[in-house]
C-alpha cells in the first residue's frame, strides 16, 4: 500500500516538475522577446504613431519608460502565446490518444492567428471608431492634452480585450473536444453569454449607443461562430466514439 502511495507521490512530483520546466521555457521566451521588443521600441512606436493625428505629451520621465516597457511587453505576449500553447499541449500529450494529439496540436497555430486578428481588430476599432468619437465629443469646449501614458494604456487595453475575446471559438472547440462543454449547453446559456458580451463591449467603449452596437455585433457573431464550431467538433467526437464502439 505504501509502495503505491510512493508511486503516486513520485508521479505527482514528476508532473509538477515537468510543468515547472515548461513554464520556465515559456518565461525564458517571454524575457528574450521582451528584450527584442525593447530593442526595436522606437520602430514599433513609430508604427503606432503614424495613425496618431494629435500631439502626445509626457508628464514625467517615467511615462517614457512605461510606454517602452508596454511596447516590449506586447511584443513578448504575442510571440510567447503560441509557445505557451505548445508547452501546455506537450504537457497533456501523454494522456491523449494519437487522434486527439493530432487534433489538439492544430489548435496551437490557430490560437496565435486568432490572437493576432483580435489585436488588429481592436486596433482598427480604437483608431477609426473609439478615439475619433472621443475627439469629436469635445467640440472645442476644452483644451485637449493627451499623454502617452493615457493614450497607449487605452489603446492596449482595447486591443488585448479584443484579442482575448477572439480566442472564444478555439477555446470552445477545445473544451468541447475534451467533453467539458457541449453545443446544447452553449445554446441554453446564449442569453447569459450575450449579456456578458454586452458588458465587455460597454467596458471598452464610451457611453454611446451606436458605438456600443458597432462593437457588440462582432462579439455576438463570434459567439455564434463558436457555437457552430462546437457543434462540428461535438459531431466529430460522437462519430469517433461510435467507430470505436463498433470496432
Amino acid at each position: 500500500m505504501s509502495a503505491n502511495n510512493n508511486d503516486k507521490s513520485m508521479d505527482f512530483t514528476e508532473h509538477l516538475s515537468e510543468l515547472r520546466n515548461r513554464l520556465m521555457v515559456t518565461a525564458v521566451i517571454f524575457v528574450i522577446f521582451f528584450g527584442v521588443g525593447f530593442f526595436y521600441r522606437k520602430e514599433i512606436y513609430r508604427f503606432f504613431e503614424k495613425d496618431i493625428h494629435i500631439k502626445l505629451n509626457i508628464l514625467s520621465p517615467l511615462d517614457t519608460v512605461w510606454i517602452f516597457f508596454s511596447i516590449a511587453g506586447l511584443v513578448a505576449i504575442v510571440v510567447t502565446l503560441p509557445v505557451l500553447a505548445l508547452q501546455i499541449w506537450l504537457f497533456i500529450k501523454p494522456g491523449l490518444t494519437t487522434k486527439e494529439r493530432r487534433a489538439t496540436l492544430s489548435y496551437v497555430p490557430v490560437i496565435f492567428i486568432l490572437f493576432v486578428i483580435g489585436l488588429v481588430a481592436g486596433y482598427f476599432v480604437f483608431t477609426y471608431f473609439l478615439f475619433p468619437f472621443l475627439i469629436d465629443l469635445n467640440e472645442d469646449m476644452f483644451t485637449e492634452m493627451f499623454t502617452v501614458d493615457k493614450y497607449f494604456r487605452f489603446l492596449f487595453h482595447t486591443m488585448l480585450a479584443f484579442a482575448v475575446v477572439f480566442e472564444l471559438p478555439i477555446i470552445m472547440m477545445f473544451l468541447t473536444s475534451l467533453g467539458i462543454l457541449n453545443p446544447q449547453f452553449l445554446k441554453k446559456t446564449r442569453k447569459y453569454a450575450y449579456f456578458i458580451l454586452l458588458v465587455v463591449a460597454g467596458l471598452i467603449t464610451p457611453p454611446d449607443l451606436i458605438l456600443h452596437i458597432v462593437v457588440t455585433i462582432p462579439l455576438i457573431l463570434l459567439y455564434e461562430i463558436s457555437i457552430q464550431l462546437a457543434v462540428f467538433t461535438y459531431r466529430k467526437k460522437l462519430k469517433r466514439q461510435e467507430a470505436y464502439l463498433q470496432s
